[in-house]
């Protein structure tokens, strides 16, 4: 079985590496011939714990291998998975498909045999169809099927996920693409991993029902967290106790600054917008983007409200920039909201993040000052804010930041610490939703 992956951005590049760990001929297709050259000398472009050892560890039992070369590979190929990018589309927030058709034409011209085109990426409901007839008409003699299986890859956690993942969801409408597709997932169903087998409408809907559904989760939680401050309560026993029920589960109850990433934003969005295509509502989720929007200001607002004659002058010192811990992406994150309204009221920000600051220097340019470690971001500092939990902000002392800091506010928009321990220290500590 051979298998070729069209795009090797975050969700081609894990899948690619994962189907040849479990030992099938995988090629990775990018138009890229620098980010070719580079994955072919094992440099990953992106930041996921695990993959570099993967993607050599395959390169070198030659199961893995990269090329510019479409034609080529799918012509050589059992098995296409289109994971190209869906970003929200300029001016109306649809998802771009674009660079999905684009791959489309090429594969058409290249399917030599009977093949499965598989979309990897997340697409709107109806988009496996258009690519049916696309192709179709491109090509009216091939023998070809056309399926969704979407992926469900959490950042930092993904080779995991896709190794263990919660189910492998299969959207199809042709007998001889379930049977190949249950080939290739084979050595999952092995170790019992829950295969749903759907129409193509069916699949593609359950990728942007399950994360708008954890989205609106996320909400929730925040929204109970500011219950919380407001009569005296503690939004982690909270959380606890609704998540030792079954029925809620514990996951996704983490008060915060609100979600970000390369999928919550744009795929709450894009969801939205299928409902009005089709004269139908998701008020639930409309809600959860505007409130997510607003959380950002009141992050903002609450690191400001620290200081009574403003924090015009300040020393703020960020700890954390990606939008969550092991990974440097920084789509939508929190803190390129929360910085951008700082520095327009007059604060003087120093930051720092274990790996996103290449990409963040793109983004905030010389607004700000990086700092090459977690003490020297803090030294100095009148406040300090952590807005990313990475682990080795967690061992930072109280008496650590003591030490460093001219002033003594934490605004800790994770919950890294505990109140008693950083108050007993001396410190004017504030979290979200505990007193």
């Amino acid at each position: 079985m051979k298998i070729a992956m069209i795009g090797t951005g975050y969700v081609g590049l894990v899948s690619g590496a994962c189907f040849s760990e479990l030992g099938f001929n995988v090629t990775c297709v990018d138009k890229n011939e620098k980010k070719v050259l580079e994955l072919k000398s094992n440099k990953i472009p992106i930041y996921e714990p695990g993959l570099e050892a993967l993607v050599h560890r395959n390169q070198s039992a030659g199961r893995l291998s990269f090329t510019t070369d479409l034609k080529h590979s799918v012509s050589n190929s059992n098995i296409v998975f289109i994971a190209v990018g869906t970003p929200a589309r300029r001016g109306d927030g649809h998802a771009d498909l674009s660079y999905v058709f684009s791959a489309v034409e090429e594969i058409a011209e290249a399917i030599s045999g009977y093949t499965v085109i598989v979309m990897k990426s997340t697409v709107p409901v109806g988009t496996g169809q258009k690519v049916f007839d696309l192709v179709q008409q491109k090509r009216p003699e091939l023998s070809f099927d056309v399926a969704s299986n979407p992926e469900f890859l959490r950042e930092g956690s993904a080779i995991n996920d896709f190794m263990r993942p919660d189910r492998v969801i299969v959207g199809t409408s042709g007998t001889k693409a379930k049977e190949i597709l249950a080939k290739i997932y084979k050595p999952l169903y092995l170790i019992e991993t829950p295969i749903q087998y759907t129409e193509l409408e069916t699949a593609e809907l359950i990728k942007y029902a399950s994360n708008a559904f954890l989205a609106v989760k996320i909400s929730y939680i925040n929204q109970i967290a500011d219950l919380c401050e407001k009569v005296g309560a503690d939004v982690h026993d909270v959380a606890k106790g609704i998540g030792l029920d079954k029925r809620i589960g514990m996951k996704f109850l983490h008060a915060g600054p609100g979600y970000g990433g390369s999928c919550f934003p744009k795929d709450t969005v894009a969801l939205v917008k299928t409902t009005q295509q089709f004269g139908s509502r998701i008020s639930i989720v409309e809600e959860v983007i505007r409130y997510n929007q607003e959380r950002r200001i009141s992050m903002a607002d609450r690191i400001i409200s620290q200081f009574r004659e403003g924090i015009s002058g300040k020393k703020v010192s960020i700890l954390g920039l990606s939008f969550k811990p092991e990974t440097d992406d920084m789509r939508d994150s929190p803190a390129l909201d929360i910085v951008p309204l700082l520095l327009s009221r007059g604060a003087n920000i120093k930051v720092y993040d274990p790996v996103a600051m290449p990409e963040a220097k793109s983004l905030l340019g010389d607004k700000v000052v990086f700092s090459k470690g977690p003490e020297t971001c803090i030294k100095g500092a009148d406040v300090c804010v952590i807005a990313t939990e990475w682990n080795e902000f967690r061992a930072i002392s109280a008496l650590k930041f003591l030490e460093l800091m001219a002033g003594n506010v934490i605004v800790d928009l994770r919950n890294v610490y505990s109140p008693k321990d950083m108050r007993a220290a001396g410190l004017n500590y504030n979290s979200i939703g505990r007193v």
